[in-house]
């Protein structure tokens, strides 16, 4: 029984004037509990407005999407969000940013303060609770993004190019951190990329889309053992076909 079901989801945008813009036409993905999946595709392939139709972000033109037992009609906790831009309040001190999801939710503050500190202390920053983002490094402030999701404990938890903006060496070492920690939280992932290499080093399953109507074209299982040699042959091999039939030969 699939955890996450998208059912035949598509999504249609009216481009004032012009012709409708269809963004995504026919996604059918069953995605199980405790599975990391990659969305990979060439940009305005709809990775993005699936994923928000997944948080409840954006309505579908037609489909639905199904979560346990029930359809997700908007926006809930049980869908933790993580952007590509940090989206920190630069007002709130590190554990006061983790802890506002507890606090819209309603629980009392030193409830919602310990829970907090438990999720800073999972992505490494128990020194820095009372510092602001801005006294934070890029790597720093999206492992605030990830314990602030991961604080309200959400079933899914969906990252829109969460490392898209850091150097490769701080990226590779947030793509470790991650996988750790979705390890030890046993979290469901869904996780939009535009690196390949990303995608293999990181999913259970690499889902490839195409070009715009975002249809998807091949989902590629990613049966490598972790923690995954990006020089092994095998890794190669699969990240090879993959831009293969994304239409980006590599020699």
């Amino acid at each position: 029984m699939s955890y996450l079901s998208i059912k035949n989801i598509s999504k249609k945008f009216n481009a004032g004037d012009a012709d409708e813009v269809v963004a995504l036409d026919g996604i059918n993905l069953d995605i199980a509990d405790n599975e990391f999946i990659c969305l990979v595709g060439p940009s305005g392939c709809g990775k993005t407005t699936l994923l928000r139709i997944i948080a409840g972000l954006e309505t579908a033109t037609s489909g639905k999407v199904v979560l346990t037992d029930h359809e997700i009609t908007g926006p809930d906790p049980e869908r933790g969000m993580v952007f590509q831009e940090y989206s920190l309040f630069p007002w709130m001190t590190v554990s006061e940013n983790v802890a506002f999801g507890l606090e819209m939710k309603g629980i009392d503050k030193e409830t919602r303060t310990a829970k907090a500190m438990e999720f800073i202390e999972l992505v490494g920053l128990k020194q820095f609770a009372n510092s602001y983002p801005h006294e934070l490094s890029g790597g720093m402030r999206q492992r605030v993004a990830i314990a602030r999701a991961l604080a309200t404990d959400p079933a899914v938890l969906l990252m829109d190019e969460p490392f898209g903006a850091l150097d490769a060496r701080t990226r590779n070492t947030m793509q470790r951190e991650l996988l750790g920690i979705c390890e030890r939280t046993e979290k469901t992932v869904l996780f939009v990329t535009h690196s390949v290499d990303e995608a293999v080093f990181l999913s259970d399953r690499v889902v490839v889309m195409s070009a715009r109507p975002g249809r998807i074209q091949e989902i590629v299982e990613v049966n490598l053992p972790r923690p995954r040699d990006r020089t092994a042959p095998d890794f190669s091999d699969l990240r090879r076909h993959i831009l293969n039939m994304m239409g980006e030969q590599t020699s």
